[in-house]
């Protein structure tokens, strides 16, 4: 059964490029973001694998573990890092899982028979701190992801926990955010001291709480 949302993330035990972790425990009260790229010293998770390492900093500031995984063994993780690091001229500082047996692909359901019966889809989920998956993506092998796009949502995700607001299309850190539903306008009003903007009963925007 495919993992939904709100879900708690499945935990394991694993070998690393950063030795043996348990998920849950390696977590803590982190966020957490793990990604899986079909296989080892292929184009696109080179420059997948380097993007991340180059956004160590704003994973950080979020307060995000970043962790990557694949279906290959730990010895060709370790003789692969080299190319990632030369390609992209950054240090690879984050932890990727040996999958070889699939347990890991398997409790994330990141194997998807139909795009390939051997490589992990490029699967993306977001873990709060309560360990419930918050955010699932899933691209095709022949596309990387947009890790901007990452950042996007895991802002909007960090905000909405923390104030009743949502992110209407296109919002980025910064831009006015809309009351939830289940605020009244006059609870809004006295709620968001920043002002209330009544575009329709159901669409009242505010400015971003936490700014």
């Amino acid at each position: 059964m495919s993992l939904r949302l709100g879900d708690i993330a499945p935990d394991f035990t694993a070998e690393t490029t950063q030795g043996t972790i348990h998920f849950h425990e390696w977590l803590g009260n982190s966020w957490g973001l793990l990604f899986s790229h079909p296989a080892d010293f292929t184009p696109v998770c080179t420059t997948e694998l380097g993007k991340t390492a180059l956004l160590k900093g704003e994973f950080e500031k979020r307060g995000v573990k970043v962790i990557a995984v694949s279906v290959d063994d730990l010895d060709s993780h370790n003789r692969w890092v080299p190319d990632i690091q030369e390609v992209n001229g950054v240090e690879v500082n984050f932890p990727i899982i040996a999958d070889g047996d699939r347990n890991v692909a398997t409790l994330y359901d990141m194997i998807h028979p139909n795009a390939s019966e051997k490589a992990t889809v490029r699967s993306v989920f977001v873990i709060g701190p309560d360990k419930k998956i918050k955010l699932t993506l899933t691209y095709p092998a022949s596309t990387g992801r947009n890790f901007q796009e990452i950042l996007r949502v895991i802002d909007s995700l960090q905000l909405t926990a923390n104030y009743q607001v949502a992110t209407p299309a296109d919002w980025k850190d910064g831009d006015d955010t809309i009351v939830v539903p289940a605020v009244s306008t006059e609870d809004a009003i006295n709620k968001f001291p920043k002002g209330v903007n009544v575009v329709k009963p159901y669409l009242r925007y505010t400015p971003q709480p936490n700014k």
